[in-house]
């Protein structure tokens, strides 16, 4: 099963994946898994973890269902204690799972929606790595977390504040735990994907009316949109041994578009 041999490889670790129903989280629990990784597949959405989770397992990896609203701190609590009550341990995590970004100016702001964006965008991270450490601290062992940030982390949109503001925040949240768990030897790191071509990014371009030719240019250097995979690729280093001297780092896959 495993695909990659050495410090490259997860074999023997467990993994949890948020958001992993689809686009980035489905590419990422599905990649670590093909890397040796025993994976959770943890969704709300009880019919999109289920294909990511039987496409694991078509590909003879291990992986299991988790449903959690990861913006609910009992089940939070509840994915760790149930990824440890099946697998035995919790070694690394990727912390992906996001709502649609906000689409208003400031003046404009839905308070609504810019609470439910931080929620889930932002306040999830906080508690994922919240509990996760915990359970890395009780096996007094080293691990490895990953939370997905964004271009937006790091270069501001229009009327997307409450989605840069927590995007953001990941940055922040990332550096300050890998300053307090690295004595600990957990790392925590973050990548930030750029224009990723996921059923949200198509969702936003079929509401706007524009295509990948109009759109892409714009936002990489490689005129296309990155696929869900090349992020996976970057999250499954991180979380293996080969990036073992890399904490508080935040690892941008967007085509050259923070470049300009």
């Amino acid at each position: 099963m495993q695909d990659d041999m050495g410090l490259v490889g997860l074999s023997g670790k467990v993994a949890i994946v948020t958001g992993a129903g689809m686009g980035m989280g489905s590419a990422t629990a599905r990649l670590l898994a093909r890397r040796g990784a025993s994976v959770i597949v943890c969704d709300i959405n009880e019919v999109a973890a289920h294909a990511t989770c039987d496409a694991i397992r078509t590909e003879t990896g291990v992986a299991e269902i988790v449903l959690c609203d990861v913006a609910q701190e009992d089940q939070v609590e509840a994915l760790v204690e149930r990824t440890v009550k099946i697998f035995g341990r919790l070694d690394c995590a990727v912390n992906n799972a996001v709502v649609s970004p906000d689409n208003r100016p400031i003046a404009e702001a839905d308070m609504a929606m810019f609470d439910k964006v931080l929620s889930v965008d932002l306040r999830s991270v906080m508690l994922c790595m919240k509990y996760e450490i915990r359970q890395m601290l009780a096996q007094q062992s080293s691990g490895s977390i990953v939370n997905v940030g964004s271009v937006s982390s790091v270069r501001p949109q229009p009327n997307n504040a409450a989605y840069v503001a927590a995007k953001h925040g990941v940055i922040g949240m990332t550096r300050t735990g890998s300053l307090e768990y690295a004595p600990k030897g957990i790392r925590v790191n973050a990548v930030l994907p750029g224009a990723i071509d996921t059923p949200m990014l198509r969702g936003a371009l079929e509401t706007s009316g524009f295509t990948e030719a109009d759109f892409a240019p714009a936002l990489s250097r490689f005129g296309r949109f990155g696929r869900p995979e090349e992020v996976a690729e970057a999250s499954a280093w991180l979380c293996s041994d080969a990036a073992s001297y890399v904490t508080g780092h935040s690892l941008a896959v967007e085509g050259g578009y923070l470049t300009r």
